[in-house]
């Protein structure tokens, strides 16, 4: 394991319209002392072809799968490949803002903080700004992320050195929860950079951009994650309502 180095993990699927301004955004961090781990999961586009011409920057590694087998294997497959002290998350159509990594970075060695995220904007396919940031509480509670995920992917990043390597669920969706709530159980509060660092994009198949699909990789976390009933569950359901429509 490498000191300070940032390992970042990068799941891709048919992503070449995106992918190329996601890797530069990376590429244009001003801190530099990362590696950036990319698994396809069975692009059956250009994306690989894509990926291959930013190989010459040996920072960057491609890493392909037999099948598509979700974003979970995916992220799994390169957190067993990751050197990093940090493992920092960024999904193929997403991007950083460029002093990203070296604030969190700064911020978690000068608080002794082993987790830590930030705020985060959105963009529709096109790139166009939707004028919305998304907050989170200043000191954000494990009884907080129970209710609502206030962790965006595309800001978490954790110190292996502290927690080890954390495997991802196998389930399609709701993966980054379900390790915040992990990361969470044993830290009991987590305190983000209050500030926006990346950039969001919401595709129209996401989840984010679907509130019934939401609802219903919701509802699994609290079926298969936290193991309540499906009673249990639909009320859990409510609260979750109330604490993501109503905040």
């Amino acid at each position: 394991m490498e000191a300070n180095l940032v390992s970042i993990i990068t799941p891709s699927f048919n992503s070449e319209k995106f992918i190329s301004d996601t890797i530069q955004s990376v590429q244009n961090q001003t801190c530099q002392n990362w590696e950036m781990i990319i698994v396809d999961d069975g692009s059956t586009d250009n994306t690989v072809s894509i990926i291959e011409e930013f190989l010459h920057d040996n920072r960057i590694q491609l890493h392909r799968l037999d099948k598509n087998s979700g974003t979970g294997v995916a992220r799994n497959t390169a957190i067993s490949i990751a050197k990093g002290r940090y493992i920092a998350f960024l999904d193929s159509d997403d991007l950083w803002k460029p002093d990203k990594l070296q604030k969190q970075v700064e911020f978690m060695v000068s608080k002794n903080q082993p987790f830590t995220f930030s705020y985060y904007e959105c963009i529709d396919e096109e790139g166009k700004a939707l004028g919305k940031i998304i907050q989170a509480p200043k000191i954000l509670t494990y009884r907080q992320l129970f209710w609502s995920n206030w962790v965006g992917n595309l800001t978490g990043i954790y110190d292996v050195n502290f927690f080890g390597k954390i495997a991802i669920s196998s389930a399609r969706k709701r993966q980054d929860w379900m390790m915040w709530l992990t990361i969470l159980k044993k830290i009991k509060t987590a305190e983000p950079i209050p500030e926006s660092l990346a950039i969001y994009r919401v595709r129209e198949n996401s989840i984010s951009a679907s509130k019934t699909e939401l609802l219903k990789h919701n509802y699994k976390v609290y079926r298969d994650y936290h193991q309540k009933s499906a009673i249990t569950a639909a009320a859990c359901m409510i609260g979750f309502l109330f604490t993501h429509f109503f905040h």
